[in-house]
């Protein structure tokens, strides 16, 4: 299973990466939330400084700037190999 998230701070750059991240996941039929996480700490733990980010399976994918959906769509598939 395929697990997204989205860190930030709850600004508007990281909630529009959340909302194209989760249409991009209905694009592709990916089942499950695409969690938004705002704690800071979590971010930091990550070991990125930039935001917004969206991992998959817990690895940083996009940091920093809100792409539109189709480049999170490639985004995605590049790195679950679909």
């Amino acid at each position: 299973m395929t697990n997204i998230k989205v860190y930030g701070s709850g600004c508007a750059s990281c909630k529009r990466l959340h909302e194209r991240a989760v249409l991009a996941a209905k694009t592709l039929g990916i089942e499950g939330e695409v969690e938004y996480v705002t704690d800071i700490q979590r971010l930091i733990d990550l070991g990125v400084m930039q935001s917004p980010v969206m991992t998959i399976n817990d690895e940083p994918a996009i940091v920093g700037y809100v792409p539109n959906e189709e480049e999170i769509v490639k985004v995605i598939k590049e790195t679950i190999g679909t």
